[in-house]
Parts: structure tokens; sequence; C-alpha cells
């Protein structure tokens, strides 16, 4: 190890502590806060920080009012001089997702970067003249009435609603935006006008997609896993879906009121880990009161299974492996290795981010809105401190250093 040097005529100082040994406090350091504050101290360490290989520190917890949380703390914080107020919980590594009249905009609060995107109320039709006739359900039927009125924007109550973005490339982003049975897959360039949708296309019940080996996939309420193919308009050279196709039939799981009146809510996710595609099937537990499906809090289940490509198949997997853990969330979802943070793994952390189901919801006086799931033992706990309770907001993981 490098002996520290001290400059002449003054005492030793911090700023004098070698790049190496300045290395290994950082390693002990997983919480982006730390690291900050490590920075902070000195131009020294703050290049210590840029230059040295650490891993990524574990992600933040960003709700839309502009506050911040660096797991494993329960005390929020703000990025000075940078506005992150209002993002719509829509994000791709460690970019916000600001959808507004005048465009939809990433903003990176790291390196405080921003790129425009075209606003969601300017979506072409591809190719322009054609009409699509039907809806896909998800279920293999399809109901017969025009889908395409809400591609045509006429005001702000038509804009479709941001589901998730993801920035495949520079050159490259994909959106899947609706609701409920009127959902699409949108593509743009950054800097573009407009976004384009295929208009052959039917509207899936989309629940998650991801760019996985350099492809794109989307996964369905059925279950069906579909991979999205990608070509370039040959008078624009804009992105444009030229083809979905099936990559793997699913098993639609459909819930079932039991005799005390309480049923499962499914959700789906897609999530690369160590190489391969994962769907992760949380139950959200609820109860029939009153004629109102209400949400257990903290009453969560997750099922993982593996893509297997090569047979068109989802396979059931019991362990997540001892060094990973997933971060889950409808708008930003990851597996990390956990050895590189001092933590177990084999878990999920996940939100209370089933907003989209429109449900009212029943909290339990010590719950709170995030929890971790241990493949292991099969039971949710709360080890992190108190971060925000009773009350459904659009948060979401963000992955400092993408």
């Amino acid at each position: 190890m490098a002996e520290a040097t001290p400059r002449a005529g003054h005492p030793p100082s911090w700023s004098d502590i070698p790049r190496d040994l300045a290395g290994l406090v950082l390693q002990l350091l997983p919480a982006y806060a730390d690291r900050a504050r490590f920075a902070a101290v000195c131009p020294q360490w703050r290049a210590a920080v840029r230059q040295l290989a650490l891993p990524p520190p574990l992600p933040l917890l960003a709700l839309p009012d502009g506050t911040f949380y660096s797991l494993p703390y329960g005390k929020p914080f703000r990025f000075p001089g940078f506005g992150c107020v209002g993002f719509k919980g829509a994000t791709c590594g460690s970019w916000l997702v600001f959808p507004r009249d005048d465009g939809c905009y990433l903003v990176d609060p790291f390196a405080q970067a921003t790129v425009a995107l075209p606003p969601l109320s300017r979506v072409r039709l591809r190719p322009p003249n054609a009409v699509a006739k039907y809806v896909d359900c998800g279920d293999d039927t399809r109901v017969g009435y025009p889908y395409t009125t809400w591609m045509h924007i006429k005001d702000g109550k038509h804009i479709p609603t941001l589901n998730k973005l993801i920035l495949c490339s520079p050159n490259l982003v994909a959106a899947f935006v609706g609701n409920g049975r009127s959902s699409q897959i949108l593509m743009c360039q950054p800097g573009a006008s407009s976004w384009s949708v295929r208009a052959y296309d039917e509207c899936r019940t989309f629940e998650d997609m991801a760019f996985y080996q350099g492809k794109l996939y989307a996964l369905a309420f059925n279950e069906n896993l579909l991979i999205v193919n990608i070509s370039q308009d040959p008078s624009t050279g804009d992105p444009q879906v030229s083809r979905i196709g099936h990559v793997i039939k699913g098993d639609p799981w459909y819930p079932v009121f039991y005799p005390d009146d309480t049923t499962g809510e499914k959700k789906l996710y897609l999530v690369e880990s160590r190489g391969t595609l994962l769907m992760v099937r949380r139950t959200v537990w609820c109860k029939l009161e009153d004629g109102k499906v209400v949400t257990l809090a903290g009453q969560n289940e997750f099922e993982v299974f593996e893509a297997d490509m090569e047979h068109s198949r989802w396979v059931n997997v019991t362990t997540l492996g001892d060094d990973q853990v997933i971060f889950l969330g409808r708008r930003c979802s990851r597996a990390v290795s956990a050895s590189q943070y001092g933590i177990s793994g084999d878990q999920i952390f996940f939100l209370d981010d089933v907003m989209e189901n429109v449900m009212d919801y029943f909290f339990d006086k010590e719950s709170t809105s995030i929890g971790v799931y241990n493949m292991r033992t099969g039971k949710v706990s709360s080890p992190l401190p108190m971060v925000w309770m009773h009350e459904m907001i659009h948060a979401t993981w963000l992955f400092p250093w993408d």
C-alpha cells in the first residue's frame, strides 16, 4: 500500500490518504449517501470516488415530490440545485422520466443531464392509413371496436398513460403506454418530433417489458412472452416495430375467491439476472369487503420463472442464488449481486406499487410500503427503516451511474 506523504510545512491531512486506502474505505460504503459525503470531504477524495473502479452503490428510492432515500437509511434527502419534482414513476436505470405537454424528458440527477423525447400527444401510426379493428384481451379473445382513437390525440384526456420507458441505446427509446386492454408499444429516437406505433398490431394487456441481450421483450397478462422486432423506416430512418412474435405461450393464472372472501391479484415483472430472463409472478392478497376488493398490506407471495428460449417455456426456479437480490418495481426492476453490498442474497425487495389496479387499500398499523421477500423462507419482512406508510404513490427504484 502506498504511504501518505504529508505536504511540506503542513501537518498530515485527511486528503493525504493514499488512493488505494480510500478505495478500501469506499468499498465498505454501499449507500449512495455515504459515498456522496465521502466525496464532499476534499477534491482528492472526490477524485477517488470518480476514478476508482467500484461497484455501483445500492439503488435509491425516488419519490415524485423530489425526495430520495439512500438504502439502507430511512432519512430522505434532495439533490441540491436540481429539480426532480413531478416525475411520473417511470425510470430506466439512472434516469427519471417527466411526461409534459411540450415533451417527454429524461433527467439524470446524478450527472444533472437531460434528454428530450417527443410528447406523448404526438404518436404516428405506421402505416399512416391503416386502421386496426380489434383489441386483444389477453386471453385469446378479441373485442370488436376500434382501439386507435386514443392514438389520435385531440386533447389531454386522451394522452396515453406512460407505464414504462427503456433507453435501449443512445438512438432507441421504447415505451409501453395505455391502460387495461388498450396498451401498446411506442418507439422513437431522442430528439425526434413524434413517437411511432405499428397500426396493424393489436393492443395487448402488457404487464412489463425488458431489453435483454440486444432484443426487446414484452410480457402480457396471460404470461405470453413476446419479442418486439425493430426496424428502420426506409424514408425517415426512424425506429419502428416491424413485427411482434411469440416466444413463450403462457399458462394463464386466474384469481379465485376463497370461502373467507380472500383472493389473489396477479402482477408480472420481467427481470434479467445472471444472463437469464426471469418472469416474477407476484400475488397480492386481497379481501372482498362491502362489495370492494381491499388489498391486505404486506400479504405478498412471489414465484420466479426462467425463460427457456430453446424449448419455448417458463421453468419454475426456487432460488435466485446466494449472491442475487432483485429490486422489483413496476417502473424499474433489476437484479444485482448481493455480496458486493454485504447483504444476504436470495431476496426480493419490492414496493407497494399496485396503484394501477385502482383498488381501495387497507393497511395494518405497522406496515410500510416497502418489503423484502425471502425466497428461502417464503416470508415477507420490513427490515429497513420506515420510509413511507399508508399512501400509494409512484415511488420507483433509481440505479446510480448505470
